[in-house]
């Protein structure tokens, strides 16, 4: 006889012992009367050897006996899914979640609401509750099993949502100038004084610091699938409002945050596929959208992008993007421009990440004075061991843009800006499956008008998903 035999006869005969100790139950359609103990076991029997209605009538007889019976709630529950009874599964497993005493029940009971969500085909609401059972895991492997459920029912759910959330006490919420001066409308000046004429810049035009606190949606509704090709409805939103410091408002006195706030919505189109023996992968979007600046109307736009992705034999990738965007001024001038984005991903540093990108763009208007060209690089590095308890990532950004035609100099407009950011995932911090980043960001905008520098410095405390 099997080890766990022995142990099963055990039990048995304990519950027999303690049958006088407690009321017997009567099982329903069988005429037998077992001791609670006794009828929980035979319960779990019955559903271990996939007998789910024997389990429901029994979890039942022991509810009518004692509702707050947990045990019998989650065997009710188990059971009710098994039978496809979901909304009788549903209320058994909430009620074992309302009964739970410590995080092992609060784990179990969750597992059990997210199979009866995910079994009825509610599969974002089935992930929250999923959120909920790795927030509670009594250990490392509990936590482990509940991650991969929660990215098996995620892989099969339609709808995916990506929120963000961040606050940023910035130097330059309002793209002003670190300057005080500069030179403006030189014909003009040249017409009235002679010749150029420098003037000193203040309100708005300057550099304003506050806050900013930003709020991300992306959701898609994946309508057609095949084991190789994805088609997707797509809905974004960005919202960005900004609190102005006691030094900004004393240059700006009649400005306001609200009057640089910002928001762009916008639902489109996507497909992907694989392609290249499954090595590389296909992209493409269009999408059309609006944007909103100080709470009126600032642009219509429609977008449409191709991009393909390809990973080498040795696990390093290459990407490539092709995107171009029609934008109908409304505060703004109208615009078309064209972007090329190429990008390389490696391993170095004993398994540090490696990101590098190129950009080339190209922009024409009606507004000669908006037509640019431009050129950027970009490197990012994320270390493969944690700092501090945190994951580090390095980036580095270098762009070159050039206006033929500028109001204010004869020369046209050049700007070289410079960037750097770090930012630390904290991953030793979880609540719910997120973890809180800060990043620390500083920009410098080199321009041949001075209306165009800016410096900008920025400390970025967001939320993002662990898994």
């Amino acid at each position: 006889m099997s080890a766990m035999r022995i142990s099963l006869t055990r039990a048995l005969a304990l519950l027999a012992a303690l049958t006088v100790l407690a009321a017997p139950v009567r099982a329903p359609a069988e005429g037998l009367e077992l001791a609670p103990d006794q009828m929980r076991l035979a319960a779990l029997m019955a559903l271990r050897g996939g007998d789910a209605p024997r389990a429901l009538r029994y979890s039942q007889a022991l509810l009518a006996r004692d509702p707050a019976d947990r045990t019998a709630l989650m065997v009710h529950s188990r059971a009710a899914r098994d039978l496809g009874r979901f909304e009788l599964a549903r209320t058994s497993a909430r009620a074992a979640w309302q009964l739970a005493g410590d995080d092992a029940q609060r784990y179990s009971s969750s597992l059990l609401m997210a199979q009866a969500l995910a079994s009825a085909g509610h599969r974002t609401r089935a992930q929250w509750w999923l959120r909920r059972a790795v927030q509670h895991a009594p250990n490392e492997a509990a936590e482990r099993k509940a991650i991969g459920d929660f990215r098996y029912v995620r892989a099969r759910n339609p709808w995916a949502t990506q929120l963000s959330f961040s606050v940023t006490p910035e130097s330059n919420i309002n793209n002003g100038s670190s300057a005080r001066s500069s030179f403006l409308n030189y014909k003009l000046s040249e017409l009235l004084f002679g010749q150029p004429v420098e003037y000193e810049l203040g309100g708005t035009a300057r550099a304003l610091s506050g806050v900013e606190t930003a709020l991300g949606m992306t959701t898609r509704y994946r309508f057609a699938e095949t084991d190789a090709r994805a088609n997707d409805l797509i809905f974004t939103a960005d919202l960005r409002s900004y609190t102005l410091s006691a030094e900004a408002k004393s240059l700006a006195p009649t400005a306001r945050g609200s009057d640089f706030a910002f928001a762009t919505y916008s639902l489109g189109y996507g497909h992907r596929g694989l392609n290249l023996d499954r090595r590389g992968e296909y992209r493409v979007v269009a999408d059309a959208g609006q944007s909103f600046y100080g709470g009126a109307e600032y642009a219509r736009f429609a977008r449409l992008s191709a991009g393909q992705s390809y990973r080498l034999a040795s696990g390093d990738r290459v990407n490539l993007r092709l995107a171009g965007e029609r934008q109908f001024g409304i505060a703004t001038a109208d615009s078309d421009t064209l972007r090329a984005d190429f990008s390389y991903t490696t391993r170095i540093l004993k398994g540090a990440t490696l990101w590098t990108g190129a950009t080339l763009a190209a922009a024409q208007s009606p507004s000669a004075a908006d037509e640019f060209r431009e050129i950027g690089l970009r490197a990012e590095l994320t270390l493969a061991r944690p700092v501090a308890g945190a994951t580090l990532q390095m980036g580095l950004w270098a762009r070159n843009r050039s206006y033929d035609i500028s109001p204010h100099s004869p020369d046209g407009r050049q700007e070289d800006r410079l960037q750097a950011d770090l930012t630390l995932t904290f991953d030793k911090i979880d609540y719910y499956g997120f973890n809180p980043t800060m990043q620390l960001s500083a920009s410098r905008t080199d321009s041949n008008i001075a209306l165009y520098d800016a410096n900008r410095v920025g400390v970025n405390f967001g939320i993002q998903s662990a898994f």
